[in-house]
């Protein structure tokens, strides 16, 4: 039976084979999976040969629509991981835990609709009832690319598509997917032979996984004789903070003798525990912390060059924060922002963390930044040039008499970070384009006391854009209004384009509702309606980035929505660093489909809807 079968798996190590030829693939985090697909059944096998799809039916409904393609390629069968994909080079194993330990099929089905999960295939195993497991890596990665490639399924994992079946590419350069993975801040790789078979149920050689472990300085603070665990712990203002515990990979002539130390030097023992003062320095591997608690932590070395003093909160902080090496942190402490007392390190890892999902927008447009440097307890300026002091990684591109900054990398965002450049804005174009990258409509109404004139508006601007065929997304300003935005294929539409359709739609709006809505421009002749500021989008304007902090005394962050939360209960300040960092976790981020949304956009449809009428 199928169900029956084990699978191939990679050994651990901690520095990347150097014989051989291997290939090189992100490894996400999720449950790993063997697709069993016949004509009489389809299942998805976990390891303990569980079958996952009544679990998971987003991804079995999809496998249904998808079946008229594949039937003539039955039985099949594709090795692969189960996963909740963040983005492209990460998945979310917590909330997949969560996903697999519900019970009810309402809360299931809620979330299938929500924030599906997917199949990430990277092996293919059988193929119209033929055996391929003899053949090399390097062809079955090509058949299976085929396969799903004659589907029209993603040949890269992509967040924000329909399909729900995704192939896992592979490089034939290490160096490429690691700085891809470490830029991401995913779970690690998996290098793999390209000449290697298929072997069962077997831990083999051929396949071998690093992770992207981060690393905690940290010292002893107890040992538990009941199960072997070591406490862990840093300093924070004198007290200590705990991280967590560890177990594994202690050296075991160096555990008898870390076990006699705490034995003869332990001030406390409470039942099996043994409580130590902060003496004994390590270096702890570990994946994510989160929510106070590490995952997977293990020993990695003793730190006899450290002393308890220099194992501080701050420390742990930086380091789990993955910052690029070219980029030091200065001022780590320095207070930001009255509420929530953010540091700077606070802004610097909440732009870490923000990167995968703000870059993107980022990326390859002519930066506008307001920079704060006492954070919100003094001025703010302007600035476009890039200052003559800017390391030699950030590339800048000249418009004008302006050397504009490109934020097109990990590097340089976080030390525009450090710089304390706090509001990001963009223009409506790349540089690489003359044409419109998108449309945006600034919500503005007069105070935040008035912020639902800017739901009511983005609700009938849904409704139009819903009519029309339009993908829209909506985002708070970080102030007191929304923006909503249609995003537009590249290449293809002119400020003239879009500036006729801004004009119809905001007048279509104040016409139906004329007692809400203005365009008018001065603040004194508004008379507490909500302005539609159509002309905010136009050639040298900007806007504030999704997911970009503001400089007002609250650090409101430009928040990237759902649509159904664009109702009676939002309100903008909801959205602060923290908040929006726990939404990401847990909801995922609501421009995910964003750039697909840009290569299907009828607008041309429109136009000409426009045109004749």
């Amino acid at each position: 039976m199928v169900n029956t079968l084990k699978p191939m798996l990679p050994i651990l190590k901690q520095s990347l084979p150097q014989k051989e030829k291997w290939g090189y693939e992100v490894k996400y985090d999720g449950y790993r999976g063997m697709l069993e697909w016949t004509e009489e059944k389809m299942h998805l096998w976990s390891r303990n040969e569980r079958d996952l799809l009544p679990q998971f039916p987003e991804l079995a409904a999809f496998l249904l629509q998808l079946r008229p393609k594949a039937a003539s390629y039955f039985p099949l069968l594709l090795d692969g991981e189960l996963v909740l994909l963040e983005h492209g080079c990460k998945a979310n194993f917590q909330q997949l835990q969560i996903r697999g330990r519900m019970k009810t099929d309402s809360r299931i089905k809620k979330q299938a609709q929500q924030r599906p999960c997917c199949f990430l295939a990277f092996d293919l195993l059988q193929q119209s009832g033929k055996n391929l497991w003899k053949k090399p890596y390097h062809d079955r990665k090509q058949l299976l690319q085929n396969l799903l490639a004659e589907w029209g399924l993603p040949l890269t994992p992509t967040i924000g598509v329909e399909a729900l079946l995704h192939y896992v590419p592979y490089d034939k350069s290490s160096t490429n997917i690691w700085e891809m993975i470490q830029a991401s801040d995913g779970e690690g790789m998996v290098a793999k032979q390209l000449n290697s078979k298929w072997e069962e149920g077997k831990r083999s050689e051929a396949w071998i996984k690093l992770k992207n472990w981060k690393t905690a300085s940290c010292f002893i603070t107890a040992y538990s004789k009941e199960n072997g665990y070591y406490e862990i712990g840093v300093y924070q203002n004198n007290q200590i903070i705990i991280l967590g515990q560890f177990l594994f990979s202690l050296p075991p002539e160096s555990k008898g003798a870390l076990q006699t130390i705490i034995q003869e030097n332990a001030h406390t023992q409470n039942g099996s525990t043994l409580l130590i003062s902060p003496a004994i320095c390590v270096d702890v591997f570990y994946l994510e912390w989160y929510e106070g608690q590490l995952r997977e932590p293990h020993f990695h070395t003793f730190r006899f060059d450290l002393t308890p003093d220099d194992c501080t909160f701050e420390q742990f902080l930086i380091q789990e924060a993955s910052l690029p090496q070219e980029v030091t942190i200065t001022h780590p402490d320095k207070p930001l922002w009255k509420h929530d007392a953010i540091t700077k390190l606070d802004y610097v890892r909440y732009l870490r963390k923000v990167s995968p999902y703000m870059l993107p927008f980022l990326h390859d447009r002519l930066l506008t930044l307001i920079r704060y440097p006492h954070g919100i307890f003094g001025e703010g300026f302007y600035q476009k040039n890039c200052p003559d002091y800017a390391p030699s990684f950030v590339k800048t591109h000249q418009e004008g008499d302006i050397e504009y900054i490109l934020c097109n990398d990990l590097r340089t965002f976080i030390w525009l970070g450090n710089q304390l450049a706090i509001e990001f804005h963009l223009p409506f174009q790349t540089i690489e384009s003359h044409f419109v990258s998108e449309i945006v409509f600034d919500l503005d109404p007069p105070s935040r006391d008035k912020f639902q004139l800017a739901v009511q508006a983005a609700q009938m601007m849904k409704e139009i854009f819903d009519q029309l065929l339009l993908k829209s997304f909506v985002k708070t300003s970080g102030n007191k209004g929304l923006q909503v935005y249609i995003p537009l294929p590249d290449n293809q539409f002119t400020w003239e384009d879009t500036r006729k359709f801004t004009s119809f739609i905001t007048q279509y709006l104040v016409t139906k509702e004329p007692t809400l809505f203005t365009t008018e421009r001065l603040k004194k002749n508004r008379k507490g309606k909500l302005y539609l500021d159509y002309l905010q989008h136009g050639e040298g304007k900007t806007i504030i980035a999704p997911y970009s902090v503001r400089g007002n005394e609250e650090a409101l962050v430009a928040a990237p929505l759902f649509w159904d939360e664009v109702n009676e209960k939002l309100h903008p300040n909801m959205f602060t660093i923290k908040t929006v960092l726990q939404r990401l976790h847990k909801m995922g981020c609501p421009f995910a489909a964003y750039m697909t949304a840009k290569k299907d956009q009828p607008f041309a449809n429109v136009l000409e809807i426009m045109h004749a009428t």
